[in-house]
């Protein structure tokens, strides 16, 4: 990484089932990898069931990425799995300071 400044945690917030889809669409953005975390979302309404709080499932995809790459993104996040959608993704970033361990170039080609 030629830049640290550039990096960004690149964090989507989605309803379980769309994280696959969402993954492709920041992939083709230049996002080179993800981790998928299993949530529950906690909104301003609940839905009960036999007296019981069911709380809606949800996905949590964070990626570490280049600047460039994150806003291209979210851009198409945006347009193909937005709050609108029954994705009902939410995006944002926040900057990195460090990082060991990953690297955000391209993997090689396999010949």
């Amino acid at each position: 990484m030629e830049n640290p400044d550039d990096l960004k945690a690149l964090f989507v917030i989605v309803n379980a089932g769309f994280a696959e889809d969402v993954i492709e669409t920041a992939r083709e953005a230049g996002v080179t990898g993800a981790t998928i975390f299993n949530a529950r979302g906690e909104g301003h309404h609940h839905e009960m069931f036999m007296g019981i709080t069911v709380d809606t499932e949800k996905e949590l995809i964070l990626s570490i990425t280049e600047k460039a790459a994150a806003e291209k993104a979210m851009a198409a996040i945006r347009e193909k799995a937005g709050i609108k959608t029954p994705a009902h993704s939410i995006c944002f970033t926040m900057p990195v300071e460090k990082m060991i361990g990953i690297t955000t170039a391209a993997p090689p080609a396999v010949e």
